[in-house]
C-alpha cells in the first residue's frame, strides 16, 4: 500500500472519531452547491489527487459552472468556463484578487514576495515589479536584443549535438531563465554552469512537489502532518537553499550599489530601501526581496520553457504542421533574424504558438485565488477569504470556443481566410489583478525562440522514441521528458 493511501486511511479513521463526538456541517447560507463532503476529508475521496482539475471538470457537468468542493477541511469554490471565470476575475477583479492561506505557501513565503503575498504587501510588490520590468526592457527593444543573443547561444548549443539525440529540459530551462536573469542580475549563465543547473533543478522539483497528492494532504491537515517526513519538508529545504543564493547575490550588490546607475531589478529594490519614506522599511526589506527574486525567477523560467518544450514535441508529432511553419518562416523572414514585428505577417505560425499554449494547458488549475471580502456572485454568497479555483483548463477546453478541444488543431486561431483570430476563451495567463506580470515578455520569448529554432532546425524523434502527449502532474503540466534530434536546415 502506497504512503498516500495509508495517510488517507488514517485520516478517514480519525474522521470517524470526530463523528463519534458529533459533527455539524459548517454550511454557509446560499453557498454554491456541490457534492456532499464527508467529515474531515471533505470530497477528497472523489478527487483524482494527482490531477484534481480533471475531477473538477467532471463535477462541473453535474453541478454547473460554479460549485463548491471541500478539500480536507478547506472549502473551495470552483469556477468553470470562459463566461464564469472572466466575470469573476475581470468584472469583480478586486473581490477575487486574494490568495488563500494554503499551508505550504505560508511555510515557504511567510507572506513575502509577489505570487503568494496578499493585501497591501502584494499591491506594493506588484507595482514595483511591473514598473521595474518595464524600466529594464520588458516589451522594449532592449529585452528583444537579449532574446536575440540567447537564441544565438541556444542555436549554437543545438548544433553541437550534430543531429544526435538529446533531452531538452535543462537546455530550454536555462535559455529562457537567462532572459529573466538578465533583468534580475544583469548577467547570463552558461548552459552547463552548475549554479544555474542546481537552481533549475530546485525549481522544477518544487513545482512538481507542490502539485503532488502529498502536498494537497499537507495543506488540508498541516497540524497532523507537519512533524512527519514528506514533500513539505523537501520543499522547505530547497527554498532555503535558493534563499542562500539570492541573499549572497544581493548582499554583494548592496556593497557596490550606485543608485544613479541601477543595473538590474535587485539594484532597483536596494535603492528603494534607501528612500526616506515609510514604505521603504515596511515593504522593501530583505525578506521581500529574497522571495520576489525567487518568484520572478521561477515564474519567468518555468511556464515559458515548458510551453516551448510542448511546442517542439508537437512539431515532431505533427511534421506537416512543422513544415507549414517553416514555409511561412522562409516566406516572411528568410534567413534574417526573426523579430517581433514579423509576427503580424505570420498568421499560421502565430496560430500554432497559441495552439501550443492552449493544448499544453500549462497551469490547468490556475494559481489559487481567494475572495478579499464577502460577495454575492451569480446569486450565491461567498464569504471573505474563501478559496477560489478559476479553472483555466475549462477555458482552454471550452467547446463553445474551440471546435476540437482535445486535439492539437491550429485552425482554432485562424478564420476562413487564414487570418489570425484569438477566441475570447484563450486566457493561459489568467486575467484580472492576479494575471501573469510577465505576460508581454513571455509572448515575445515564445515567438522569437520558436521561430528561430524552426528556422534553423527540423525536429525529429529518434528511432523508436514514443511521442507521449500525456502531461506530468504538478503545479504546472509539462510534457514527459523526451529525446529529440535537431537536424540543421542549412
Amino acid at each position: 500500500m502506497d504512503p498516500i493511501t495509508i495517510l488517507i486511511s488514517i485520516i478517514i479513521c480519525i474522521s470517524f472519531l470526530y463523528v463519534s463526538y458529533g459533527w455539524s456541517k459548517n454550511e454557509y447560507q446560499n453557498f454554491p452547491p456541490g457534492p456532499k463532503p464527508l467529515p474531515i476529508i471533505g470530497n477528497m475521496h472523489i478527487l483524482d489527487l494527482k490531477k484534481p482539475f480533471n475531477s473538477m471538470l467532471q463535477l462541473s457537468e453535474k453541478y454547473g459552472s460554479i460549485f463548491s468542493i471541500q478539500i480536507g477541511t478547506n472549502k473551495a469554490v470552483v469556477l468553470c468556463g470562459y463566461e464564469m471565470v472572466r466575470d469573476a476575475l475581470v468584472n469583480h477583479a478586486d473581490e477575487f484578487a486574494g490568495r488563500p492561506k494554503l499551508q505550504i505557501f505560508e511555510d515557504v513565503t511567510q507572506g513575502h514576495g509577489l505570487i503568494f503575498s496578499r493585501g497591501e504587501n502584494w499591491k506594493v510588490m506588484r507595482r514595483f515589479t511591473l514598473s521595474t520590468l518595464r524600466d529594464f526592457g520588458m516589451g522594449k527593444k532592449t529585452i528583444e536584443n537579449k532574446i536575440y543573443e540567447e537564441c544565438d547561444s541556444l542555436v549554437q548549443k543545438l548544433h553541437s549535438y550534430n543531429g544526435k539525440r538529446f533531452e531538452n529540459t535543462m537546455i530550454m530551462n536555462a535559455a529562457v531563465a537567462n532572459i529573466i536573469v538578465s533583468i534580475l542580475l544583469d548577467r547570463r549563465f552558461d548552459y552547463e554552469d552548475p549554479t544555474i543547473l542546481r537552481l533549475l533543478h530546485l525549481i522544477n522539483e518544487n513545482i512538481r512537489l507542490t502539485g503532488s497528492p502529498m502536498i494537497l494532504l499537507y495543506n488540508s491537515f498541516p497540524s497532523l502532518l507537519r512533524w512527519l517526513p514528506g514533500s513539505h519538508k523537501t520543499i522547505h529545504k530547497q527554498v532555503d537553499e535558493m534563499m542562500i543564493f539570492v541573499k549572497d547575490t544581493f548582499t554583494s550588490q548592496r556593497n557596490e550599489l550606485d543608485i544613479n546607475n541601477q543595473r538590474n531589478l535587485i539594484d532597483a529594490f536596494l535603492a528603494k530601501q534607501q528612500e526616506e519614506n515609510p514604505s521603504a522599511e515596511v515593504y522593501f526589506h530583505d525578506k521581500n526581496l529574497s522571495m520576489l527574486v525567487i518568484d520572478l525567477f521561477a515564474a519567468g523560467m518555468e511556464t515559458t520553457s515548458t510551453t516551448l518544450r510542448w511546442g517542439l514535441l508537437l512539431m515532431m508529432k505533427y511534421p506537416e504542421i512543422q513544415q507549414k511553419v517553416q514555409n511561412e518562416i522562409e516566406k516572411v523572414i528568410g534567413i534574417a533574424q526573426p523579430q517581433t514585428e514579423h509576427r503580424k505577417e505570420m498568421p499560421y505560425t502565430d496560430a500554432v504558438i497559441h495552439e501550443i499554449q492552449r493544448f499544453g494547458d500549462i497551469v490547468p488549475g490556475n494559481l489559487p485565488h481567494a475572495t478579499t471580502q464577502d460577495i454575492t456572485f451569480k446569486g450565491y454568497f461567498i464569504p471573505k477569504d474563501t478559496y477560489v479555483i478559476p479553472l483555466l483548463t475549462s477555458l482552454l477546453r471550452d467547446k463553445t470556443y474551440f471546435e476540437k478541444p482535445e486535439e492539437f488543431y491550429p485552425q482554432h486561431f485562424l478564420d476562413s481566410e487564414g487570418k489570425f483570430v484569438k477566441p475570447e476563451a484563450f486566457m493561459p495567463f489568467s486575467a484580472g489583478r492576479r494575471s501573469c506580470a510577465g505576460e508581454n515578455l513571455a509572448k515575445m520569448e515564445l515567438f522569437l525562440f520558436f521561430t528561430r529554432l524552426l528556422q534553423n532546425f527540423t525536429f525529429h524523434p529518434p528511432p523508436g522514441e514514443n511521442l507521449d502527449l500525456t502531461p506530468v502532474g504538478g503545479l504546472t503540466a509539462p510534457p514527459k521528458a523526451y529525446y529529440m534530434c535537431a537536424i540543421p536546415r542549412n
